[in-house]
């Protein structure tokens, strides 16, 4: 088993400079080190009890989110970005480093005491997962954890979601 580190690939400079990129890309191209994350992830997922819901911000949260949903039996909740929903949907609004954004989810997508896992690929400030919770607490549903393939561990992510299960797979520092 490889370290799952050895597959993501750092790019400086991107987007900005001063950015140091970690790019989950050359991670889910591989087979080998695409599977083994879905296995953590699983893992991880199944120490929390029964698990009724993954629910994964788009869109690279889809992208764990659907085969961890699959090996669980787990039902799946898409969140998207404004307009990307068809019939009627409900929003939480959340901070983002240089203003607010909003994220949707359909209005029956989660029902109260329904067990939720959210599934992302980067946890770096936290602020677009603090939302994603808020939104489904607010219909009722509850949080047993929040996972991530990549934890920036410097950007105060784990902060904003104190009182929290959360778990990463990798960890780097956040610059």
């Amino acid at each position: 088993m490889k370290n799952l580190a050895d597959y993501i690939r750092s790019i400086p400079d991107f987007p900005k400079p001063g950015i140091l990129f970690r790019d989950i890309t050359s991670l889910i191209e591989n087979g080998e080190g695409f599977r083994q994350t879905i296995d953590e992830l699983t893992a991880k997922a199944e120490a929390l009890g029964p698990i009724d819901i993954i629910a994964a911000p788009e869109a690279r949260g889809f992208v764990f989110g659907a085969p961890v949903a699959a090996r669980l039996g787990a039902g799946l909740v898409l969140m998207r970005k404004k307009g990307k929903l068809p019939g009627k949907t409900v929003s939480e609004q959340y901070q983002l480093e240089y203003g607010t954004d909003e994220i949707h989810i359909h209005e029956d997508s989660v029902r109260p005491g329904q067990r939720v896992l959210v599934i992302d690929d980067l946890l770096a400030t936290g602020g677009t997962i603090d939302g994603c919770c808020r939104l489904i607490e607010s219909r009722g549903g509850v949080v047993v954890g929040v996972g991530f393939v990549i934890e920036l561990v410097d950007l105060g992510g784990r902060e904003k979601l104190a009182g929290r299960d959360v778990f990463s797979l990798i960890t780097f520092p956040g610059h």
